[in-house]
């Protein structure tokens, strides 16, 4: 792909974004930046305008800063299970779901124990990306291995997720995405020992919307959410947890595909219709008041261009957490950077493994 494309790709990437494009200035300072050149081969472009990695540069980067939620002590009795038969490392599962073979890649830590009971994180791919791509963005697998959860990265129906209100061929043609994430805990919980307390599910941008519906549409199985650039993208009527159910949530005020304040994406999705997207302010409401929660936040975490606030005097011991980037785009905060902003403050994969040690199901 040439230069110039490349080029055209990065400006459409950063409309309406102040970081991530540009000379370097004091405003950018917690910012990595991706320019032109960086791009090269390791870059898939997508119809947004935005593009996926292919790579990562820096395996071994150091992550970065975290808020602790609380105590991750083990419950009193804990889940045991005898017969599992699943191995460590990477593979590649296969699900029939409905009408459709669907597939997943799983991430087992080396410390996997067949016979005690394991937390599961389902780490869910933006539009039009991929399964693989969203394990390079997240950096997930270092720290499954450190500490000792299984991370699947589910594939959707044409890089896309039916998500409520978006995307692709997944949204356009109805596609069961709630029974595939039932049928797939099924069967990984069949070869390995999961906790059925403690499933948890993220995912960025259409990733994000689809976690934001499996919390409204499977409380009853997903222990808590952590959304990343993406929405509730759902009527607010249909959705309806069964419990208070832990919300943790990741936006940059720069996101220019699914903006901080709502409305219409500021880059060309090519999707049939008109995307109106529910602001971040609405969306966290939202599970405040299905959560019952009640008073101000308290700020948890401020560090660079990262804030989270806790609402956490809410029904069922659940909660309410909102970290925003302040002039972060369209990126997975303390992952892989992106055009746009990525937040070198943050790190949105370390923080949701603080999130979801404290909060199994009640």
């Amino acid at each position: 792909m040439g230069n110039g494309r490349v080029a055209a790709i990065i400006v459409n990437a950063c409309i309406g974004t102040i970081v991530g494009c540009g000379s370097s200035s004091s405003a950018d300072v917690g910012f990595a930046e991706i320019s032109t050149s960086d791009a090269g081969d390791d870059w898939s472009f997508g119809p947004d305008g935005g593009f996926w990695p292919d790579a990562d540069p820096e395996p071994n980067a150091p992550s970065a800063g975290a808020p602790s939620f609380g105590d991750d002590t083990p419950p009193a009795e804990p889940f045991t299970c005898t017969g599992k038969t699943g191995k460590t490392g990477d593979r590649t599962l296969r699900v029939k779901s409905g009408k459709l073979t669907r597939s997943s890649l799983l991430h087992v830590p080396a410390s996997y124990d067949p016979e005690k009971g394991t937390p599961l994180v389902l780490n869910f791919h933006g539009f039009t990306s991929a399964d693989w791509q969203q394990r390079i963005l997240t950096r997930m697998d270092a720290t499954s291995e450190a500490r000792g959860f299984i991370v699947a990265y589910p594939a959707g129906v044409a890089a896309s997720w039916n998500a409520g209100q978006c995307c692709g061929t997944a949204w356009v043609d109805a596609v069961d995405d709630v029974q595939f994430v039932k049928d797939l805990i099924a069967e990984i919980s069949n070869e390995y020992c999961i906790d059925p307390k403690r499933i948890y599910a993220t995912g960025m941008s259409n990733g994000g919307f689809l976690a934001h519906r499996l919390g409204c549409e499977l409380s009853d199985t997903i222990a808590a959410i952590a959304p990343v650039a993406g929405v509730l993208g759902m009527p607010i009527e249909d959705c309806k947890p069964t419990r208070p159910l832990p919300v943790l949530q990741f936006h940059g005020t720069a996101d220019n595909v699914v903006p901080y304040g709502g409305g219409n994406p500021l880059v060309n999705l090519n999707i049939p219709g008109t995307l109106d997207f529910r602001s971040v302010e609405e969306t966290v409401r939202t599970w405040r008041n299905l959560n019952g929660c009640i008073g101000e936040p308290v700020i948890i975490y401020d560090k660079g261009d990262a804030v989270c606030e806790q609402w956490a005097n809410c029904m069922g011991g659940s909660e309410v957490t909102l970290c925003t980037i302040e002039r972060g785009g369209h990126t997975w905060p303390g992952g892989l950077p992106l055009p746009g902003g990525t937040s070198k403050d943050i790190s949105a994969t370390e923080t949701m493994a603080e999130f979801f040690s404290a909060h199994p199901m009640p």
